[in-house]
């Protein structure tokens, strides 16, 4: 089975410059805590809830600060046409829960989540990648 399979298709995309208040309440109306951020169709980062609290909020940031000022630039990516497993070893490896999924010409076209895996594949792959992943870094 490829990531294609299993992967979330309706992902929502933020821009460098949506402010982080903007970012914010996407993700509490869509009850989400992860966006892929994009240039046209190029991936140039991602940000989450917790990106947000702790490089925003924390710094004392305000919430029209751009997105681009919080977000992370280098994404770990995985090809849609890649089976689970290389999904698997690219989040327990890099300690990330949801991965953005590119397509042959790098773009944007999923996210494949440790939730969406866990349900294809063996549960002990899916447990060891968890306690991989939540361990202290």
């Amino acid at each position: 089975m490829k990531i294609r399979d299993v992967m979330s298709k309706d992902v929502q995309v933020a821009r460098p410059g949506d402010t982080i208040q903007d970012v914010a309440a996407r993700m509490t109306s869509g009850d989400f805590g992860f966006i892929p951020v994009a240039d046209g169709e190029r991936l140039v980062g991602t940000v989450t809830d917790r990106d947000i609290a702790v490089r925003a909020v924390a710094k004392g940031l305000g919430p029209a600060t751009p997105v681009s000022e919080v977000m992370t630039t280098e994404v770990v990516t995985a090809l849609d046409t890649a089976d689970l497993k290389t999904a698997l070893d690219a989040m327990g490896g890099d300690k990330i829960r949801r991965l953005p999924v590119v397509d042959k010409h790098e773009r944007l076209v999923g996210v494949v989540s440790l939730g969406d895996l866990s349900t294809r594949v063996k549960e002990k792959y899916a447990g060891e990648t968890l306690e991989t992943i939540s361990q202290p870094g």
